[in-house]
């Protein structure tokens, strides 16, 4: 059966900033295709709040971790953790992000640190602490969510777009590495969704030409990455890597 190609019974999937937005309607689809789950986030709350809707009706196990992954230390024990309480991880999505636009010649020495630290470096550390796991049972999925804005920009937005970008060259070169272990390491690309940090930094005129630049006129739900991620991390999507899929709308077809 083709649905197959997309079932994930008996994998683990890791998603950071798993407690909202994006992350968690990620995490809510890998738990519906079969996977069990964690999600880490600075949030307690949220987080406690989130894994119950997750897994909610999917019979799924699911669990969280409470992790700064600006801090190598928290990436670190957000590795063990994973470890630890399901004995192997093979999905990991690196979706935890943050944007402080500041123009070129007004950059903050301590934002620049912290958005290197939170967009790139974390998806380097934890990639770095679990791919040992996925080279000795020869599989694995590693996805980066990336932005449109690491292929063009926007004015203010010298580090995002330029962590954003490093995401994608770290997928390839990553990719070859980990290619003869059957290990896949793609980016996802969205452009306009419907989340917290778009909502919160963009003006109403903003919000507006973003949706209208789209070849379907409309800024997309969350729910709507759900279909890209489990392509990449399922057996539907074997045979692509070192790759970036935008999932924009059409935006830069424009």
């Amino acid at each position: 059966m083709i649905t197959s190609l997309f079932d994930l019974t008996g994998r683990v999937a890791l998603v950071t900033g798993g407690n909202k937005g994006l992350g968690k309607a990620m995490a809510r689809g890998l738990a519906e295709a079969g996977a069990d789950v964690i999600i880490a986030s600075r949030h307690e709350d949220q987080l406690r709040e989130a894994i119950q809707e997750i897994t909610a009706g999917t019979g799924r196990r699911g669990a969280y971790h409470v992790a700064d992954v600006g801090k190598r230390e928290d990436l670190l024990r957000l590795a063990r953790f994973a470890l630890d309480t399901f004995g192997h991880v093979d999905i990991l999505i690196n979706n935890a992000g943050m944007n402080i636009p500041q123009p070129i010649d007004a950059i903050t020495d301590d934002v620049w640190d912290r958005m290197l630290a939170v967009n790139l470096t974390s998806a380097m550390v934890l990639s770095r602490e679990l791919v040992p796991q996925m080279k000795a049972r020869r599989w694995g999925r590693i996805v980066h969510i990336s932005s449109i804005l690491g292929q063009v920009s926007k004015e203010k937005r010298n580090a995002y777009s330029a962590t954003k970008a490093a995401l994608m060259g770290l997928a390839r070169a990553s990719a070859i590495d980990l290619g003869p272990y059957n290990i896949t390491v793609n980016c996802i690309a969205p452009g306009p969704f419907l989340t917290d940090m778009p909502m919160s930094l963009l003006s109403e005129a903003e919000k507006q030409a973003f949706a209208q630049r789209t070849a379907l006129g409309r800024w997309a739900e969350p729910r709507e990455l759900v279909g890209p991620v489990l392509l990449l991390c399922s057996e539907a999507g074997s045979y692509i890597t070192g790759q970036t899929l935008f999932v924009d709308g059409g935006w830069l077809a424009r």
